[in-house]
């Protein structure tokens, strides 16, 4: 059997899909579980709440920590830290393997171009912060023998079905889709790349469930040479057929805007991320398994005709 914990959101439902290769029991754990697929195990259970996530776990062979929290810095300082530990705990008690996704808030601003797997953690925002500690502890935990774990990361994601939870489909597929500008933050000049939901869902399955890949950072297949924001509406209008209008948003303008929208307050000390180059460097992946991430052109194409529905 292997489990998602948190399996609510667009990584964790897609992960369930493709876990289907490696075993015919998967569990998804969240509040309220919804099946992929009908021999789907729904395992309803609060992550902070640390006996519901032993339960959750035993007879396990590898658990995925797949959650997402809302976007506010409080609730990740809170909660944050008690999933992580409960994950740890459970996992160490049962024998099972933990795969962590994760983000790349954690590293410093000044290295961003390119991220690659020893780019330096020092986080200046405060969610980066969080981050940076709860994967210190994972991989700490591994090192000190209590499991086997390793941290699966991710750029900034979009794909096909994904809603709210991509900064490009809710900036740029869907107001273009919608015959409105669409919007980019920071400097539109400047490459950002994006890690295409499918194969990040593949990677982290064959990754959990290969035991070499334990103990270890893993970059998620990412394709290279990413556009630049203008670059990025262009195509994207050019696959809808539509004109690529759009507003740059920069910093005075997402303050503003964080005074009457909490999202937009969150987002003010990430934004960093968009006024240089934002370079993910998968290649450690693409060599260890001789898997090519997903062309760009190719995962604009399938978002467009999954529609926004």
């Amino acid at each position: 059997m292997q489990t998602i914990l948190g399996a609510g959101g667009a990584i964790g439902q897609a992960l369930a899909r493709e876990l289907r290769t490696f075993s015919s029991h998967i569990r998804l754990v969240s509040r309220h579980p919804e099946k992929t697929d009908s021999d789907n195990e729904c395992f309803p259970a609060d992550l902070t709440d640390k006996e519901a996530v032993r339960h959750a776990v035993a007879g396990s062979e590898v658990a995925y920590l797949t959650a997402g929290l809302p976007y506010d810095h409080k609730v990740w300082a809170s909660d944050w830290p008690v999933i992580m530990d409960n994950a740890i705990a459970a996992c160490a008690e049962a024998g099972t393997r933990l795969v962590f996704f994760d983000n790349v808030y954690m590293y410093d601003p000044a290295s961003l171009d390119p991220m690659t797997e020893d780019t330096p953690v020092a986080p200046t925002s405060r969610k980066g912060k969080i981050r940076a500690a709860i994967a210190h502890a994972l991989l700490e935990a591994h090192r000190a023998g209590k499991l086997q774990a390793l941290v699966a990361r991710s750029a900034d994601f979009y794909g096909p079905g994904v809603r709210n939870v991509s900064i490009l489909t809710e900036t740029v597929f869907k107001p273009l889709s919608q015959g409105k500008k669409a919007n980019w933050l920071g400097r539109d000049d400047k490459k950002h790349s994006f890690t295409y939901v499918p194969d990040a869902a593949r990677a982290t399955a064959l990754l959990g469930n290969t035991p070499s890949a334990y103990g270890q950072v893993w970059h998620l297949p990412t394709a290279a040479d990413p556009c630049t924001g203008r670059e990025w509406i262009a195509h994207i209008a050019a696959a809808l057929k539509t004109q690529p209008r759009y507003r740059v948003a920069g910093s005075g303008l997402v303050r503003l805007l964080g005074v009457f929208m909490p999202i937009m307050r969150e987002t003010v000390e990430m934004l960093y991320q968009y006024d240089r180059d934002y370079i993910f460097d998968s290649r450690k992946f693409e060599a260890a398994f001789n898997i090519a991430p997903t062309p760009y052109e190719e995962g604009i194409r399938s978002v467009v005709e999954a529609g926004f529905n």
